[in-house]
């Protein structure tokens, strides 16, 4: 097909549904000489979900125009980005990523054998590559390093310096595949633009880049594999598919946010050339569309119901699971599933007795409901507070926080917080802090700060724990010096649903999750 095609057929197809793109003269100009060669990268981190379909569609719109496609498995980035995949299984999240991208691939009818796979650690840890990072450290500001990454590379309140080095490596990265363009979500184009800027200090040449647009999730924020309700698994079941698209947000004529309305038009579109609505006779019964706007007309005036829509996308997408379900039943599959994504529950740090575990789980934290019985500021220093807090002890803990300039001492009173209780005891100001009081916040001017909120209706003293590590025990008391809570407080985050997370699981009390008020994507300290 792509021999049939000219320049200006190749570069529409090239581009169609894209949000953005940088450097088309560029594309253009390349066209015009020879087929483009592309690249699309993907740390492999949590499992993929059904919105890696939209970048699958795109890849099949390159082959079609002929381009040369190379798939990047990024190991080393996944490790760089706050250890979203520990050391010890990046092999086996590398072998995963490949198994199923090749069976989503090969879903949508996709030929493998026009496809390069490169595992990003099998060139970037050559010398060169290595003495290139240097040198591209050497010129690119912590400021541009940390702007690159923002929308990439997970925020803490401390970030590690591998997070800073991750936008240059993506950048490197397009010499070494020696490609034309870099092919990504829209949330990357700080990274793209940091490469255009310093890739030709090295000497190398600017590339294009090409954007896919965010695809809402579920629950209409952007689709995530920390976000459990927002996304869909390959491998979930039909009953799961089911239950998820229930729940998902999808308002009658509301075409904002749609992450339904949007995999319609971003996978099942460009992939099928058509979608056809189910429904009973009484409302007209099936109807097939040929071209998405329609679908969404329809929609937007409420011609085509939510109910409708979701069942017939549940259809579209069991189709394009199907097969993918099918090779992942093989025990080689399944056993490699289980290892690349070992069960929380069923670790050490699951069960085990803390301690003197140096397993880094969330169950080694002693989190509890607290209430606070009285706040008043304490006598030596004025950003302080000095506060009782009815833990669920025989005597209230004494703790000191320093919320005087975000929070009034009204606001604190009688408040039901949460506490890390495990903490060594340490005097501030004279004055010894018997646990920690845990807050949600944002940086910025001015810098924004809120307790965690445990569910309505909860004691003091029960206790906080991280959903599949109910059963562990917290260490009696924390090593300071093995700073187990400054490792693991890295990956506490608040929710775009403002729901206390870490990595991919809920904190939760017997009665629900763990909650702030406002501050959607905070840190947690």
């Amino acid at each position: 097909m792509a021999e049939q095609l000219s320049p200006d057929e190749k570069f529409h197809l090239i581009t169609r549904n894209l949000q953005e793109v940088l450097g088309e003269d560029k594309l253009k100009q390349v066209l015009q000489e020879r087929e483009l060669k592309v690249y699309w990268g993907t740390a492999t981190t949590g499992k993929p979900h059904v919105a890696y379909f939209v970048p699958m569609s795109k890849i099949a719109d390159f082959l079609k125009a002929g381009c040369e496609v190379t798939i990047l498995f990024a190991d080393l980035h996944a490790f760089l980005d706050n250890m979203k995949a520990p050391w010890e299984l990046l092999e086996l999240r590398v072998q995963y990523y490949e198994q199923v991208i090749k069976a989503m691939l090969e879903s949508i009818g996709v030929p493998l054998d026009k496809l390069k796979f490169v595992k990003g650690t099998d060139f970037q840890l050559s010398r060169e590559y290595t003495l290139d990072v240097y040198r591209l450290s050497s010129m690119v500001t912590e400021h541009d390093a940390k702007k690159a990454g923002a929308e990439v590379v997970k925020q803490v309140e401390h970030p590690l310096l591998s997070g800073l080095l991750y936008p240059g490596l993506q950048a490197l990265d397009e010499e070494y595949l020696k490609v034309d363009a870099q092919f990504g979500g829209v949330d990357q184009r700080k990274i793209f633009t940091l490469a255009e800027k310093y890739l030709p200090s090295l000497g190398y040449a600017k590339r294009s880049h090409l954007m896919n647009p965010m695809v809402p999730g579920l629950t209409g924020a952007k689709m995530s594999s920390s976000e459990e309700e927002s996304k869909i698994d390959l491998l979930d079941k039909k009953e799961d598919v089911k239950k998820k698209l229930k729940k998902a947000f999808c308002e009658p004529g509301n075409i904002q946010n749609n992450g339904v309305l949007s995999f319609v038009k971003h996978v099942l579109f460009p992939l099928c050339g058509d979608f056809c609505i189910k429904r009973d006779a009484k409302w007209g019964g099936d109807r097939v569309y040929t071209v998405f706007e329609e679908v969404e007309k329809d929609f937007a005036e409420e011609v085509v119901h939510p109910g409708d829509l979701k069942a017939s996308v549940e259809v579209a997408l069991n189709k394009l699971l199907d097969p993918i379900r099918r090779k992942f039943e093989s025990p080689e599959l399944r056993k490699l599933t289980n290892s690349a994504y070992p069960d929380p529950s069923k670790t050490r740090g699951g069960g085990g007795a803390g301690g003197e575990d140096d397993e880094l789980v969330p169950s080694r934290l002693d989190i509890r409901v607290g209430k606070i019985v009285s706040v008043e500021k304490h006598p030596d220093a004025d950003s302080l507070y000095l506060e009782k807090i009815d833990v669920g002890e025989a005597e209230p803990r004494t703790v000191v926080s320093g919320l005087v300039a975000y929070l009034s001492q009204e606001d604190l009173q009688d408040r039901a917080v949460l506490l890390l209780c495990n903490l060594k005891p340490q005097k501030m100001r004279g004055i010894e802090s018997q646990a920690m009081l845990l807050c949600a916040s944002v940086d910025g001017e001015p810098r924004r700060v809120e307790p965690l909120d445990p569910p309505e209706g909860s004691s003091p003293g029960e206790r906080v724990f991280v959903e599949g590590y109910e059963a562990g025990k917290p260490d009696d008391k924390l090593n300071p010096k093995k700073k187990v809570w400054e490792k693991l407080q890295i990956d506490l985050k608040v929710s775009q649903e403002c729901v206390a997370q870490w990595r991919d699981k809920q904190l939760m009390t017997k009665l629900g999750h763990i909650t702030c008020k406002t501050l959607k994507g905070g840190n947690i300290s």
